[in-house]
């Protein structure tokens, strides 16, 4: 039965999470050099299209379609069959149209393959970004949605508990990140040479929309508008404030200085890890979850300058690093059947998710990698790099100062009063 305050609150939840996707692109695209901005917002906007498209045709069959072994969904609801507007035949028990649930669970999709961009910024070819993007998603977020979320999934089933995509959506995303960081190689001139961020204005200002959109993406998981959901708005909240202190103090005692890029890292790292817990622990854990995210996370930041690994946007030590944390955590303080409650073998399970979930995205992002590599490349060449990819893939630049922001690569339907040459400061704005 349709439930008409339910229904309401997941429109909301479900818009607020598509807002997520494009908070995502100002938050990396401020990170990046000016000449590949758009590159950068594009993992991001052209996500909503590539994955919205795969989730209708099959990605949400297989991840909550008829269960297969508690490992894939079937085919049940390719192209969206039987799912309509009344809330029987959905996976899980819901007081929301299907169609709803859907499509809010679509927006999960989206958004993590977007996550891992910022790992490969600045560096990948765009056929590269869509083939893999569509082939990670329907391999690797699609099983792995359906053995946490789906009923009959084998993690569900042994207890795993994963409130809004901890292990999902970050933990997937992460590691994969740094698979795709290490097979892909580290930008030109990388360490020695420094890929200044160009505006953090604008990745300030996204990740104010992420902090905004997560109030969807973890209250809205509840799937009703009931306790559960406000529970999950304040351990939100409060994590996030907690992240941004906790890491901003971290910077305090090494560089003696707190940053605004580092309080943005730390609000999302706060985020990412009460993630999973949103709706498990008390509001007072979920300061504990931020305040060990904060430090936790800065630490997986600096990870990369000891291993070596050009993790451009740090996509790992933020998502993978928070994921994983967060799914542990949420183990120790779950309400009722975590650790402080005497449950320690929930940290156990949580542990074998962990496992099972970085194991299974790592290998499978391996093997897609060179499978790719091999028939198109997977990096576009030096004189590209240097030239920047928003000129070179996409005929555009970010910025033009007196000019029509387009440049010398620009398709045929543009027509620039002048075409300037790539590299003077009025074709780059920089």
């Amino acid at each position: 039965m349709i439930d008409s305050g339910n229904t309401a609150w997941l429109l909301v939840s479900t818009a607020l999470v598509m807002l997520m996707t494009p908070g995502l692109a100002l938050f990396y695209g401020g990170m990046v050099q000016g000449k590949n901005v758009l590159s950068t917002f594009m993992h991001s906007f052209f996500a909503l299209g590539i994955v919205s498209i795969q989730w209708a045709v099959i990605g949400y069959s297989l991840s909550f379609g008829d269960d297969h072994a508690g490992f894939i969904g079937g085919t049940n609801f390719a192209f969206l069959h039987g799912v309509g507007v009344e809330s029987t035949g959905s996976p899980v028990p819901v007081t929301v149209p299907h169609l709803l649930f859907m499509m809010y669970q679509g927006m999960f999709a989206i958004i993590t393959p977007a996550l891992i961009s910022g790992a490969f910024a600045e560096r990948m070819k765009f056929s590269a970004y869509c083939l893999f993007t569509l082939a990670w998603t329907t391999l690797v977020y699609d099983p792995v949605a359906h053995w946490v979320w789906h009923p009959d999934g084998w993690l569900a089933k042994m207890g795993a508990l994963d409130f809004a995509g901890g292990a999902v959506v970050h933990l997937s995303s992460g590691v994969s990140a740094l698979i795709v960081a290490i097979v892909l190689g580290k930008r030109a001139g990388y360490p020695h040479t420094r890929h200044q961020p160009h505006n953090l204005t604008m990745t300030i200002l996204g990740a104010g929309l992420l902090w905004f959109g997560w109030f969807g993406f973890n209250a809205g998981s509840a799937l009703k508008a009931d306790g559960s959901a406000v529970t999950a708005l304040v351990t939100t909240h409060l994590a996030a404030a907690a992240g941004a202190l906790s890491w901003g103090a971290v910077e305090m005692l090494r560089i003696k200085k707190v940053t605004m890029l580092g309080v943005a890292s730390g609000l999302v790292a706060g985020l990412v890890a009460i993630t999973p817990a949103a709706g498990f622990v008390s509001p007072m854990s979920a300061i504990w979850i931020g305040l060990a995210a904060g430090v936790v996370c800065y630490g997986g930041v600096l990870i990369k300058s000891k291993a070596g690994y050009d993790d451009a946007l740090d996509a790992f030590g933020v998502h993978g690093i928070g994921g994983a944390l967060g799914a542990v955590l949420t183990g120790v303080f779950a309400v009722e059947v975590g650790g402080i409650d005497g449950h320690w073998d929930k940290v156990g399970v949580q542990l074998l998710s962990i496992g099972a979930v970085a194991a299974y995205a790592g290998v499978v992002t391996v093997v897609l990698l060179l499978i790719i590599k091999a028939l198109i490349g997977l990096r576009v060449d030096a004189e590209t790099e240097n030239e920047g990819l928003d000129g070179a893939l996409h005929g555009e630049t970010g910025y033009a100062l007196g000019g029509s922001g387009t440049s010398e690569h620009a398709p045929a339907h543009f027509e620039p009063e002048a075409k300037l040459p790539m590299g003077s400061p009025e074709a780059v704005g920089a």
